[in-house]
């Protein structure tokens, strides 16, 4: 693991982690380059909103190591910056301050990032960051998913505190992009959008009255935590959605 400063001049290698000075939060470095993005041949589980597989360029950017906590959310609050969630008897709970914010709506979590310097990832950068280059199904790999690897399927019936499940980190060092809590991507979700992306850098900024969300929650089965799984809600929607933030390099 390597450290550096924010202001650090020399290009990062993958997983190089840096530290947010406005909330504290750890965030993973993902170089520019190639992925295939979707769901090909080997995922029996694809849907057909995760097709056709296609190869996405995107430039170099960071990532959230882990979902954005309640304690770090309630800075934002604090500040006037956000309001809080709707599922407060987690976020106010000091037996909850390492779990992830859930019961925030899309614009709530976009608030949270603006205030935090940051931006929501866009749907290729979360499931990059989630399934790195060689299009593995889930962010350890190809094989099935287990109470070691990520909190899913009910084996907690909750959340758990971010980065419990080491085990189940992405190539890049990302913790927790399988289960424990849906996350906002700052995309608007069109079942069809695969077949127009542009090949770079790809933003679905319509419809925006449907969001993208990603990752699964503790309730999905391993089908639904899959990194290449899609899934949507309208944007002003709270339910069980939590999220992490991004930043271009």
């Amino acid at each position: 693991m390597i450290l550096i400063s924010s202001c650090s001049m020399k290009t990062p290698s993958a997983g190089t982690i840096r530290v947010s000075e406005e909330d504290g939060m750890e965030m993973v470095f993902v170089p520019a380059g190639e992925f295939s993005m979707g769901s090909g041949a080997n995922d029996p589980s694809a849907d057909a909103d995760e097709l056709p597989v296609h190869t996405v360029y995107l430039e170099s950017f960071w990532i959230d190591k882990t979902e954005v906590k309640n304690s770090m959310y309630g800075k934002c609050v604090s500040d006037g910056a956000c309001t809080p969630p709707a599922r407060s008897r987690f976020y106010e709970n000091e037996q909850y301050s390492n779990h992830p914010i859930i019961g925030v709506s899309w614009e709530q979590a976009n608030a949270y990032c603006g205030w935090a310097g940051r931006r929501l990832p866009t749907e290729a950068e979360w499931e990059k960051a989630a399934r790195g280059t060689d299009g593995r199904i889930y962010p350890w790999g190809n094989e099935s998913p287990t109470a070691g690897l990520a909190n899913f399927d009910q084996h907690v019936n909750e959340t758990t505190p971010v980065g419990s499940y080491p085990e189940g980190e992405s190539s890049y060092g990302a913790l927790d992009m399988a289960g424990n809590a849906w996350e906002w991507a700052m995309d608007g979700y069109s079942p069809d959008y695969y077949s127009i992306s542009p090949e770079k850098n790809p933003l679905s900024e319509s419809p925006v009255n449907r969001r993208v969300l990603k990752g699964g929650n503790w309730d999905s089965n391993a089908d639904g935590i899959r990194s290449a799984n899609r899934f949507w809600a309208f944007p002003g929607r709270n339910d069980t959605d939590g999220f992490r933030c991004a930043d271009s390099d």
